[in-house]
Order: C-alpha cells, then structure tokens, then sequence
C-alpha cells in the first residue's frame, strides 16, 4: 500500500461519502480499523443537512471549570501560538478539543460565534470536541460541529496545550491526522488508506444494494436472503 501523502482533491472526494460509509471502506482498505479510530460517544451535530467535512487535525486540550494558573503573559503567548497552529500546515482542516475537565466536560463553552469565526477564517471545516458550544444561531456559516453538550457561558475555557495526540468523543487523534466528519460522528483515515477507499466504499454499497433489493422486493423471505448471502459470500 503507498504511503504517499494524498493530494487535495483525492482528500476532498471523500466528502462524497458519509462517514459510515468510509468506516466500512476503512474494513476492507484496512480490517484491523473494524473496532477503533472513530468517535464512540453521544455527540450533539450543530447541522445535521451539511455534507462530510474532510480534512487536516488540529488538535488542543482545554480547561473551563478553573480560572487558570499561568501568568498573564503566559497565557497571552500561548493563545498566539495557539491560533498560529491553527493557520498553520495543511488545509483544510478539523479542529479537535478534548476538554480535561472529567465530568464537568462542557462545563464552560470554549467555542461559540466568535471562535467559530476565527476557526472559519484560519481554514478549518469543522469542529470535534466532547465539550459544549453555544451561539447556536450566530455560529460561522458553513462551519460544522460534533460537540459534547450544549451550553451557555464560556466559564474560565481557556485552551491548555496544543499540537499533540488526543482523545475525543472516544477517539484518539493526532496532529495532521485525516479525519472526516458527519452527523454520526468522525473517524480518523490513515493517509496510506485514502486511495482506495472510493473503490472500496463503491464494492460495499453495491453489496448492500443487492440486500436490499432483496429485502425491500415483495415476498421477501429468509430464504431469499440467505440465498443472495450466499452469493455475496462467494464473491468475496
């Protein structure tokens, strides 16, 4: 399997996809994906009609539910860092914050009209993060959420690191890792997996559509089923 860096283009053709569909291309690119790498926890979709997004991970970690502890300058040059990562490397990008605030996640919301514009503006699709949004109706245009709850003030959110690996909504990600998103939930793409996965996400659809031709047919039986099982079973 090449392990070339996928261009732009072969990169967007995945957003033709849904992003259950790239998890089962992803089982037959790579079977080892079948149990890991995607998002396994409840997420609110800020726009559920919008196509997948795909693109380039920036990742960071926030606090919300504690003021923070570094000296005012400090804090002040990590935020410029912060938003230089962000304009930084390949685009477009995903945004992925893991709020380490345990089971107070959410608890102040980091993301609302104003960061959403910034994001917007600096490449990025979309946002994954297991902590809370709001400014639900003066959110960037354009700009897809997966968040963990919804809420109404920004409390002490204050971004704490940024760059590394991460795990979010039971997902673990890395800076510059390919990640789509839909209203299920996301998954990250190895780059090696990225040019076969139309091929593959074109075999599993048209497997499923002998299915459900069976399936949807009138009369159909456990007999019938089990016989376009067994000839699906046989190609593959």
């Amino acid at each position: 399997m090449s392990t070339v860096d996928p261009d732009s283009d072969t990169i967007a053709a995945l957003a033709a996809f849904d992003t259950p569909t790239i998890c089962n291309a992803l089982e037959v690119v790579l079977p080892a994906t079948r149990a890991r790498g995607y998002t396994t926890r409840p997420a609110h979709c800020g726009f559920p009609a919008m196509r997948p997004i795909v693109g380039y991970a920036r990742t960071a970690r926030i606090r919300a539910r504690a003021a923070p502890t570094l000296p005012a300058g400090k804090l002040l040059e990590l935020r410029h860092g912060y938003y230089r990562y962000i304009d930084a490397g390949r685009k477009p990008s995903l945004v992925l914050i893991e709020d380490l605030d345990g089971p107070d996640a959410g608890y102040g919301a980091f993301w609302g009209e104003v960061q959403s514009a910034i994001h917007r503006g600096l490449g990025a699709l979309g946002l994954v993060t297991n902590g809370s949004v709001r400014d639900i109706d003066q959110w960037a245009p354009g700009f897809q959420f997966l968040a963990g709850s919804i809420g109404p003030s920004h409390a002490y959110a204050h971004v704490v690191e940024f760059g590394g690996e991460i795990e979010v909504l039971g997902m673990r990600v890395r800076s510059g890792d390919i990640v789509h998103a839909d209203r299920h939930g996301a998954v990250v793409v190895p780059a090696a997996a990225v040019a076969g996965l139309p091929a593959a996400a074109r075999q599993v659809a048209e497997r499923e559509a002998r299915i459900l031709e069976v399936a949807r047919a009138p009369g159909s039986s456990a007999e019938r089923l089990i016989e376009v099982f067994s000839r699906l079973d046989a190609i593959h």
